[in-house]
């Protein structure tokens, strides 16, 4: 079917068990086993990078950090607030709630995605372009000329684009339905997703108090009278290198955080694909053994590639700091930045794709990249266009719960009123959406963009180099994905 330098080669058109045995190829190997590498350590120097990035800021913390929850047990918070301070008791309660609300909600809508996934697709497609008429018209009305004229555009670009991929449509929702089939079956591997997020904002919250801790050394501010008589700070240049290698370290850790996640995904769905009875159970051995790669052999090769995206993020962060204290012109700062935005956007699209590999078969960063690079050479426009409409129909599933979560916070707001008539900053309702709209998107995107749309672009892949142990394993799934992608690429197979 499809196959590159690596793989067995096919030379039947159509699987069949007469013409090709679905568990062995030509040389009595199966594609893992062909393709899986030995258990070693890949990329090891970027592991010790990324557990030296660890160890720096926890020293740092140590020197200049602080408590930020040592004066919660004082006394004088049993008693009112002083003037001032904010009582963070409703915004805790309305997230509380609204985690409960989202997790609820993510179930359903992945219930929803299991059983019409191509449905879901047409809406999101739809959606887009209506939501772009919208955005044209409202320009419009509002005498925004520009902005009606780059919302035509974006219209005009949607319906091209719609009236291309339509007949993609059956198999990108044979993707989807694979995947989902594959998460459904350990769906355990979700929590991961949970855990990875709690620890990603533990470290956000440790950067962010290293950063105040350290901030003295980086700026040096002193009151000064302006031309108007008016006291203001007047804070030195910031010692940019310093904070280029804090912002690294940001990025680089919560790169780590999110790749890991997806790379376990991916091994378990490689499992399953290749091995099912290693993977039938919702905390099957599978999820474990793969976590386990994850933060083993192969974590050298997942600190490497987020390495590369942390640095131009990094980067991007210094000229928008730049730009902000006037060292760095708009327009030149905007040029700059439009091309590291591209920058990044093209590694972190690589970098899904290289982890596939990396997940399912142990190949080293490098390795990995030269395979992506041979599986878009053959599938080319079919592997992105795929992957973009699950996207669609995931982000599109994600603002609905994340809304519907907001209005639920809403309501309970108004029936428990958690934040008072004398709450000062602000309508209490709108804090409860808002809260509420943040909770479920972020719930809901682990769930659905975190494990679906990686087990997603799995299946993908697996699906150009594994077709006869899918069809031998799944034969009702493989037929499914074989007629959509005939209706997508007639002759074909």
């Amino acid at each position: 079917m499809f196959s590159n330098s690596n793989d067995v080669a096919v030379a039947t058109p159509v699987h069949t068990a007469s013409a090709y045995d679905h568990s062995t190829g030509i040389d009595g190997k199966s594609t893992y086993e062909s393709k899986k590498q030995a258990s070693s350590c890949r990329d090891p120097l970027f592991a010790v990078l990324f557990y030296a990035n660890i160890a720096v800021m926890v020293g740092l913390y140590a020197k200049f950090g602080f408590n930020p929850f040592a004066n919660l047990g004082d006394e004088d918070n049993n008693n009112e607030n002083e003037e001032g301070d904010i009582d963070t008791s409703a915004l805790v309660y309305s997230a509380l709630s609204s985690g409960g609300f989202a997790a609820l909600l993510s179930f359903l809508a992945f219930i929803i995605l299991l059983n019409i996934p191509g449905v879901l697709i047409k809406t999101a497609l739809i959606f887009n372009i209506i939501a772009s008429a919208l955005a044209a018209g409202i320009a419009l009305v509002f005498g925004n000329i520009i902005g009606a004229i780059i919302g035509l555009i974006f219209f005009l670009i949607m319906c091209c684009y719609a009236r291309a991929v339509w007949s993609r449509i059956p198999f990108a929702t044979a993707n989807l339905v694979t995947a989902c089939t594959a998460i459904k079956t350990n769906c355990g591997v979700s929590l991961f997703g949970y855990i990875f997020t709690i620890l990603a904002f533990a470290w956000t919250l440790l950067w962010s108090i290293v950063v105040a801790g350290v901030q003295d050394q980086l700026f040096t501010c002193v009151e000064v009278q302006d031309a108007n008589g008016n006291m203001v700070n007047q804070c030195s240049d910031p010692a940019y290198h310093w904070l280029f290698l804090l912002f690294v370290s940001y990025f680089f850790t919560h790169q780590v955080l999110q790749n890991c996640v997806h790379v376990t995904v991916v091994g378990v769905v490689g499992t399953w694909w290749f091995v099912p009875e290693e993977a039938a159970s919702c905390c099957s051995s599978s999820i474990f053994k793969s976590l386990t790669r994850t933060l083993t052999s192969s974590f050298g090769s997942i600190c490497f590639g987020s390495l590369l995206v942390a640095i131009v993020q990094a980067i991007r962060q210094i000229v928008e700091t730049a730009r902000q204290n006037d060292d760095l012109g708009p327009f030149l700062a905007c040029c700059i930045d439009c091309i590291l935005g591209c920058i990044e956007s093209l590694l972190e699209y690589f970098n899904k794709w290289a982890f596939v590999y990396v997940g399912l078969y142990g190949f080293g960063y490098c390795e990995a990249g030269k395979n992506v690079m041979n599986l878009f050479k053959e599938r080319g426009w079919d592997a992105i266009i795929a992957d973009d409409l699950v996207g669609m129909a995931l982000g599109l599933l994600s603002l609905v719960v994340g809304l519907l979560t907001g209005a639920c916070a809403v309501a309970l707001e108004q029936g428990l009123d958690w934040f008072g008539e004398d709450w000062e900053y602000g309508n209490g309702d709108i804090w409860a959406f808002v809260i509420g709209l943040i909770v479920g998107l972020v719930i809901c995107s682990i769930l659905l963009v975190g494990t679906i749309a990686s087990a997603v672009n799995a299946v993908i892949v697996l699906f150009a180099e594994g077709p006869a142990e899918f069809e031998k394993n799944y034969p009702e799934l493989s037929s499914q994905m074989r007629e959509a992608y005939l209706v997508a690429y007639p002759g074909c197979l």
